[in-house]
């Protein structure tokens, strides 16, 4: 049972670090594509006549395609860290918690050392007394 969970997990983690790959894989190449359009319009010579707002239509094609793949990526990264912090929260509560046990254990076990240490003092207490008669007893 141990063998597949931890096979389980090992493959759910490859999933993840390929997702992830394929992920930046497609962001690096929306990057790129993004920068060749955006500087061709400085390799094609003046006389071509190129209008602008052709170069800024697919310029903002190509922004919101790289801003697309980059909350997608970001998006996976925030779930994770989401997913990180309500771990966090949950055992910082634990250990709350526990630190609350503890200190009702310790003070539990103050009251009972204390509980003894009073009975331990009065039957030394009546030994003494007991000893004393007895030896009134003896010597009169």
């Amino acid at each position: 049972m141990n063998m597949l969970r931890s096979e389980k997990i090992e493959s759910t983690e490859t999933e993840v670090v390929d997702s992830n790959l394929a992920a930046v894989t497609e962001v690096e190449a929306g990057i790129r594509d993004f920068v060749r359009n955006d500087i061709a319009y400085l390799r094609r010579p003046a006389s071509q006549g190129v209008t602008e707002p052709a170069v800024d239509a697919t310029a903002e094609a190509t922004v919101n395609n790289v801003n697309s793949l980059i909350q997608r990526v970001a998006g996976t990264s925030l779930s994770e860290i989401e997913n990180l912090i309500t771990e966090l929260e949950s055992l910082r509560d634990l250990l709350h918690a526990e630190g609350q046990r503890v200190q009702r254990e310790i003070s539990g076990y103050a009251q009972l050392s204390q509980a003894a240490m009073k009975s331990t003092r009065m039957i030394s207490d009546n030994v003494s007394q007991w000893k004393r008669a007895a030896e009134n007893l003896r010597n009169g």
